[in-house]
């Protein structure tokens, strides 16, 4: 009976602490990421796969297919050396553009401590959903990262695989295939 009153109150806080609202458990980094809310709401639905996706910073799910153009989707994981050194630039997209081109990264296959601290330690802060189980890589017919999705208003894509971009190619691409020039 002694052990009992000495056990129970530490085991219960114990199985309190492993669980939250959502069944998940939280992730340890706080997300460094801006909130999706301005991301959807297009007329047209957008030539992306129909899949459903958690924000980084929570919330609803997105779904891509009502995401709005023109935009530019990087899929990233902070494993992938490629990604690490174009997710910078693809910040600086963002941050140049702010207000006439939609630009947001999807964090694949990857723990969501392991995207936040790379983020947070290269000052990406561009809104991010999470998909560790990589549906919208394969729902596209890539196979690998870093891939780059650009929509233009209409919500057509266009789908860029390959090397890493740099901040030339990034520009010209934007260019031609959602019509923002960006400058800076």
């Amino acid at each position: 009976m002694k052990l009992r009153r000495w056990l129970v109150p530490p085991l219960a806080l114990l199985l309190a602490a492993c669980t939250s609202e959502q069944g998940a458990p939280e992730p340890h980094i706080p997300s460094p990421f801006a909130d999706c809310a301005t991301l959807t709401g297009g007329t047209a639905p957008a030539d992306l796969p129909d899949v459903t996706l958690p924000c980084f910073t929570g919330g609803a799910g997105v779904k891509l297919t009502a995401l709005r153009g023109p935009a530019v989707i990087n899929l990233w994981g902070s494993w992938c050396a490629p990604c690490r050194a174009e997710l910078p630039v693809m910040q600086e997209l963002a941050d140049a553009t702010a207000g006439k081109l939609r630009v947001l990264g999807v964090n694949t296959r990857d723990s969501e401590d392991a995207g936040a601290s790379f983020a947070t330690d290269h000052k990406i802060s561009m809104p991010t959903l999470y998909d560790p189980e990589q549906k919208v890589l394969f729902g596209l017919g890539s196979t690998s990262v870093p891939t780059t999705v650009f929509l233009d208003a209409d919500g057509k894509r266009y789908l860029y695989t390959g090397t890493g971009l740099d901040k030339p190619t990034l520009g010209s691409l934007v260019r031609t295939h959602t019509g923002v020039t960006v400058t800076g």
